[in-house]
């Protein structure tokens, strides 16, 4: 006998629907939600303009990559975020609507790997959005190369101080207070540099505050940005591309000069056979008199040849070229 389901009209509970193994394997849309959840808007009308969405896409983007900085990422989308407002809307709101559109690649897979609906602050997404792609080991990376930093050879005050406040830049949560900022600086610029530094404050940059030093490097900095030296703005750094050029040509000379060596030598031992043959004496070649004369000719011009040869190869020799 066929079991009968109930209808429910007579206080008959409704069975639950029986599903078939296909419906257990087939995927579900239920589960696919975003990590950030939807906050509440006080208006009706709100709307992200298509132009926004678009400059997000366009200028702020994130994909995860090594040589990305998640700090300036970070800069650049609350920048974006600042320049429009809506009524009834806060700026964290804003902010969390658009920051899952200035990802892509790996970030964007980050994103949606987090739990449905765990977000709900802006503070909340980008702390873990910076301790993702800015662990510790980077920040502690940046705060050694900030302790041991150092000027590079023939580097301006100027670079120098521009690459120190990079790496402050990317590491701004460093933690180093700003009298060992500078004490950082003041000891990795070069002895010709602290010279200059000392001379233009008559000897007392030490003893100065943290805050009057630090203005004091950065006004004499863009001073040597505007006012460069004529030694600074005539240095020239022999590259590899000049190395290779000198090399090759120095090789060239030495093959031509190689050459006219062998020439010479071809020529002069054609000339003395030919007095040989002339000579018509009974003797053998080598006790030829007039053999022996145009060897002893030949032997000084082939080492007056040597000479110029030495000289040529020698870049302290006035004859080089």
């Amino acid at each position: 006998m066929a079991q009968q389901q109930g209808n429910g009209l007579n206080g008959d509970a409704a069975e639950p629907a029986v599903l078939t193994l296909r419906d257990y394997v087939l995927p579900a849309v239920t589960g696919l939600q975003s990590c950030i959840q939807s906050p509440a808007v006080a208006t009706n009308n709100f709307e992200i303009k298509p132009a926004i969405l678009q400059m997000v896409q366009s200028t702020v983007q994130f994909g995860g990559l090594p040589t990305e900085d998640p700090n300036t990422h970070i800069t650049n989308f609350v920048e974006l975020c600042g320049t429009f407002k809506n009524n009834g809307v806060t700026v964290d709101a804003i902010r969390l609507i658009l920051f899952r559109f200035s990802l892509w690649d790996r970030a964007k897979s980050w994103l949606n790997s987090i739990q449905a609906n765990s977000i709900t602050t802006w503070e909340a997404l980008a702390l873990k959005f910076l301790a993702k792609f800015f662990p510790p080991s980077k920040a502690a990376k940046l705060r050694g190369e900030i302790n041991n930093f150092s000027q590079f050879d023939g580097q301006s005050l100027y670079d120098a101080w521009e690459r120190f406040k990079e790496l402050l830049r990317k590491c701004f949560h460093h933690g180093i207070e700003k009298w060992m900022l500078v004490h950082n600086i003041y000891n990795g610029l070069c002895g010709t540099t602290r010279t200059i530094i000392d001379a233009a404050e008559g000897g007392a940059f030490m003893s100065k505050s943290a805050n009057e030093t630090y203005e004091l490097l950065e006004e004499m900095a863009m001073n040597n940005y505007q006012w460069p030296s004529e030694r600074d703005r005539h240095k020239k750094v022999v590259g590899m591309h000049e190395l290779d050029v000198i090399i090759a040509l120095t090789a060239q000379v030495a093959s031509l000069i190689k050459q006219l060596q062998q020439n010479f030598m071809a020529t002069q031992v054609m000339q003395i056979q030919a007095v040989y043959h002339n000579c018509g004496g009974p003797h053998p070649f080598e006790q030829c008199m007039v053999v022996e004369m145009n060897n002893s000719i030949a032997m000084e011009q082939i080492n007056i040849m040597g000479n110029f040869n030495r000289q040529a190869n020698n870049p302290f020799s006035n004859s080089f070229n």
